[in-house]
């Protein structure tokens, strides 16, 4: 019989905690260690109403249930089957002392001592450190200490990542025209087994195209028809998905991926519009993501002051689909009078927590500022008759720990791909003006 690998030992930095508060879970088997520096640093964290607060918050809460009746300068065992152990570890110095190697005792240094103390100590057993911080990380190995980002949630190939769509050549005219004639053909006109549900395809040949969808209700290919919303016509083939697929009642999670200026959050807001009696609410919200990593209590005046300079992209495209009709016209009077009345709510993401979400039609703006435990979050407040969309550019992150590979946008585009509730479309064509495109090219 083959001789059992040992365990290995996991040694989390702040970073980890903040981005997922039940991370200690993630390591099967293996032992977590949490230096006392993680502890302080979250208790500077727990108050706020931002996510990172009530991670911070939820950690030290598990924490506190592990230290009843227990020393957690010991090893205790992890709830759950097959985890392997839990323990915070007090002492702080190495040798090497990271402190006197870059020169400064800050909580990052006595964390990698951490990581070196328990290497010492344990020279049999793998020791990592586990941070978000790529800088923390490059720091380890200088110090000859394995160290990696936190995987979980984390997409392996976003050059691969779900797109939505594909295009299909030297398709036969008789199809084509049995879907501009009767609006479908079966599955099996075109395909041997079942396409992932409402994917959405461009169909070609010498001649003419169409573009249609598989219904996974139905089985068949149907075609999708071009058409405005609120007054916003769709410029190429993927808008006009786009729109299919937020106006689909049988479709509750939206997922729309493209860079700036390719209509995103305009053809979603469009959509919420034009189905507005379906719904009680209309949210249209973002993350707040301070600039300069200053939080908003710098800012001057109250909350809402506060607050709006983020919020005014959202204002921004209300405006537009206002001024798109005339001045004098009921549908675009409409918007002003939604907002008094709280028909159209406009809120920063950290409002909504804890509120269960039924018959809203919510929008996310830039998903892609947003962990993957953010993401499931949000998905698990919408209750009945409810639907979410979650608009961003995977590759215009503002936060510092998140990138293309772990960001909440591109783990939800991976995981939910193939399911019947859900559709998602890249949009490639910038639309906003010739200016952007150059720019989104060339810069």
């Amino acid at each position: 019989m083959p001789r059992k690998a040992p365990t290995k030992i996991f040694v989390l930095d702040t970073s980890v905690i903040l981005f997922n508060h039940a991370s200690i879970e993630s390591f099967a088997e293996h032992d977590v260690v949490i230096p006392i520096s993680v502890l302080e640093e979250l208790d500077m964290f727990k108050k706020g109403n931002e996510t990172k607060n009530f991670e911070a918050r939820e950690f030290i809460r598990i924490m506190d249930q592990y230290s009843k009746g227990s020393s957690l300068n010991t090893w205790i065992p992890l709830n759950g089957k097959g985890l392997g152990n839990i323990r915070v570890v007090m002492e702080e110095t190495a040798e090497p002392d990271a402190r006197k190697v870059f020169g400064s005792d800050k909580a990052d240094h006595r964390i990698v001592n951490v990581a070196l103390s328990m290497q010492a100590q344990y020279p049999n057993r793998k020791v990592i450190l586990v941070s978000k911080d790529v800088n923390l990380r490059i720091k380890a190995r200088a110090l000859n200490l394995a160290s990696e980002d936190f995987e979980t949630g984390k997409v392996k190939n976003v050059d691969e990542l779900y797109r939505g769509k594909s295009q299909i050549e030297d398709v036969s005219q008789a199809i084509i025209d049995d879907l501009y004639n009767e609006g479908f053909v079966p599955r099996k006109a075109l395909f041997s087994k079942d396409p992932l549900p409402n994917h959405y395809y461009i169909l070609k040949n010498n001649k003419t195209s169409v573009l249609c969808v598989f219904n996974p209700l139905t089985r068949c290919i149907e075609r999708v028809e071009k058409r405005s919303c609120y007054n916003i016509k769709p410029r190429n083939a993927e808008q006009v998905f786009a729109l299919h697929a937020l106006l689909n009642p049988e479709v509750k999670l939206v997922t729309i991926q493209g860079v700036a200026g390719t209509g995103k959050t305009l053809l979603a807001l469009a959509a919420a519009l034009e189905q507005r009696r379906e719904f009680k609410q209309i949210y249209l919200a973002r993350p707040v993501v301070p600039l300069s990593n200053k939080d908003i209590g710098f800012l001057p005046g109250d909350i809402k002051s506060k607050l709006n300079p983020y919020m005014e992209p959202l204002y921004d495209n209300l405006k537009f689909i206002q001024n798109s009709f005339d001045e004098r016209d009921k549908e675009g009077l409409k918007i002003p009078e939604m907002l008094e009345q709280e028909k159209l709510v406009i809120t920063p993401l950290a409002y909504i927590r804890g509120r269960s979400l039924s018959q809203i039609f919510f929008i996310v703006d830039e998903a892609q500022n947003l962990t993957p435990h953010e993401i499931k979050t949000i998905v698990t407040r919408m209750g009945d008759r409810a639907k979410v969309v979650f608009a961003g550019d995977i590759y215009q992150i503002d936060t510092p720990y998140l990138d293309t590979q772990s960001n909440g946008l591109s783990y939800v585009i991976d995981r939910m791909q193939g399911h019947p509730i859900h559709a998602h479309i890249t949009l490639e064509k910038g639309e906003r003006s010739e200016l952007a495109n150059v720019a989104n090219e060339l810069l």
